[in-house]
Parts: C-alpha cells; sequence; structure tokens
C-alpha cells in the first residue's frame, strides 16, 4: 500500500492517467493494509525493530573493532549498513557469506547492507554475525 500526496502546481501531468493496476482500489487490500498497521501498532513491532537493530549494531561495531577492513557500522531499525574498505572486498565478503548460509545485497559498491526479517531469532542473529565474522576473518 503507498500513496503520494503533493501540492497541485507539482502535478505535471493531471490530465493522464499514470500507473493504474489491477490491484488498485482494491477493498481486500486496503483491508490487509489496514490489519497489518494494526498488528504493527498492538504488538509495537516498531519499538522491538528499534531495540533489535540496537542490539545488532553493538555486536556489528565489535566486528570493526576486530576487522579493519570495516570502515563503518550504522543502521536504523532493522535496515544496517557493514561499510568495507572496497567493491572487491564487498564481492569477497558477499560470496564467501553466501556460500556459508547468509544473503544480503551490497549497496554503493562498499556496503553490505543487513535487513533481517522482524522474525529472527537470538540464534539466527549469533549464526549471521558468526558467518559474517568468519567471512571477514578469511580476507
Amino acid at each position: 500500500m503507498a500513496a503520494t500526496i503533493t501540492r497541485a502546481d507539482l502535478d505535471i501531468a493531471p490530465q493522464r492517467a499514470i500507473g493504474h493496476y489491477t490491484h488498485e482500489k482494491s477493498p481486500v487490500g486496503a483491508a490487509a493494509a489496514l490489519a497489518t498497521l494494526d498488528v504493527i501498532e498492538s504488538e509495537n513491532l516498531l519499538e522491538y525493530s528499534s531495540k533489535l537493530g540496537a542490539e545488532i549494531l553493538e555486536q556489528l561495531r565489535k566486528l570493526q573493532q576486530r576487522h579493519n577492513t570495516i570502515i563503518d557500522v550504522r543502521g536504523l531499525g532493522l535496515a544496517m549498513g557493514v561499510e568495507v574498505s572496497s567493491p572487491d572486498t564487498a564481492e569477497r565478503i558477499l560470496y564467501d557469506c553466501l556460500e556459508n548460509g547468509l544473503s544480503f545485497k551490497v549497496s554503493d559498491g562498499t556496503v553490505l547492507t543487513l535487513t533481517p526479517p522482524l522474525t529472527i531469532t537470538d540464534e539466527q542473529i549469533s549464526r549471521a554475525l558468526s558467518i559474517l565474522d568468519k567471512a571477514l576473518g578469511r580476507l
């Protein structure tokens, strides 16, 4: 579910219909979106995401202290980035991690983009960080 709201003077094509899709204006889709928002609010998922993300960032900063190829660690909630020294390094880490069961994307050539799901367990976090740590150690 998405929307764009803007001032009238920024609507450069008011007479054109841009982007009509079969799933738009769907009562079922709207109900699903509202139910999702209700769960996010009632289960305090934003607070949980913030807390869990902060815990993971702390562990990533410990990795940064052990591996000088890590330039920066940053994040907001469960969207985190680990910046490494070069695109070649990022690619080597990516493929090493993939071979060992950890999948992520590389952004801007040097940022390992980690976005775990809200359902991730402590055991899975430990395993993911261990895989990343070992890949960094094999450089």
